[in-house]
């Protein structure tokens, strides 16, 4: 399945037309997808670029055209004589910042036309190298042409270009042959609802698994508006909030659960709305 997808099953199972993912995660890849639903679509601009964490399994012997293990061989398969030293030796390279070149077959664009589109049209996708940030990489386990990983990497990274690169620089070939996405940004996997949940349970039921809406956005702090307040948010004007003088963006609720807006100061204690969710 594609992200697009899985939007497609979440959007017929709950009946809620407005979906919205914060991230492609690979047809070949499980795990966390987060999802905006209904007016929580708004939310999208201030979650940024998620930092992303990873498991999984890179092969050694030979590269493919994808850098993963849907693609063609890329030469003929070797035999592999490594070790776990010269495994985990090679993995410390990638660590830190880092220029990547994104693989042929990715959605980057490239003269209006994605780069995998290109390449499935025998094409060679004009691709610029990008500066990422590969924050922990380790190599948990090795078996003699197979190594198992958990990396943590930067939004725009690519987990199949390491698995590549690595490849080239132990003289062997490598792809990634399976990829689990257990965190992006504050999801983790350990709180994901699976789709068949999704598919199969009571939309009540699933609202409770959800995530609190005053988890949401952690780093804004969250303020009760009084009735008052809450009828000029959702006309769009700014109201006052004296406890807030030093927080540049805030969390507007009524009540426990209800998100109304996100608000910015724009002077002394008076906030206007950015985002009004209802």
């Amino acid at each position: 399945m594609t992200s697009h997808d899985v939007v497609v099953r979440v959007r017929r199972a709950t009946g809620e037309s407005s979906i919205g993912h914060l991230g492609t995660l690979d047809p070949m890849a499980t795990g966390v997808l987060p999802l905006l639903l209904g007016k929580y679509t708004r939310l999208a601009q201030f979650f940024g670029s998620l930092e992303k964490t990873y498991t999984g399994t890179t092969r050694f012997g030979f590269a493919t055209d994808t850098y993963d293990a849907e693609g063609q061989a890329s030469g003929e398969s070797g035999s592999v004589s490594l070790t776990l030293e010269q495994v985990r030796s090679a993995a410390a390279q990638f660590l830190g910042e880092i220029e990547q070149m994104p693989p042929p077959f990715s959605a980057k664009k490239t003269g209006g036309k994605r780069a995998h589109e290109l390449a499935r049209a025998g094409e060679t996708p004009k691709l610029k190298a990008a500066r990422i940030t590969v924050k922990a990489f380790e190599i948990t386990a090795f078996d003699g042409d197979a190594a198992a990983f958990r990396m943590t990497v930067s939004a725009g990274g690519y987990v199949r270009s390491v698995a590549h690169e690595m490849g080239v620089a132990l003289g062997c070939g490598a792809h990634l042959a399976s990829l689990r996405r257990v965190a992006a940004g504050p999801f983790g996997i350990e709180e994901a609802i699976s789709l068949a949940d999704i598919e199969g349970q009571a939309k009540d039921t699933l609202e409770a698994r959800m995530p609190h809406p005053r988890t949401l956005l952690p780093e804004l702090p969250a303020v009760t508006a009084d009735a008052f307040s809450v009828g000029r948010l959702r006309n769009g004007a700014a109201v006052n909030l004296p406890e807030f003088s030093a927080a540049a963006t805030v969390k507007i609720f009524e009540g426990q659960r209800n998100l109304i807006a996100i608000g910015r100061r724009i002077a002394g204690t008076l906030f206007q709305p950015m985002v009004v969710l209802g």
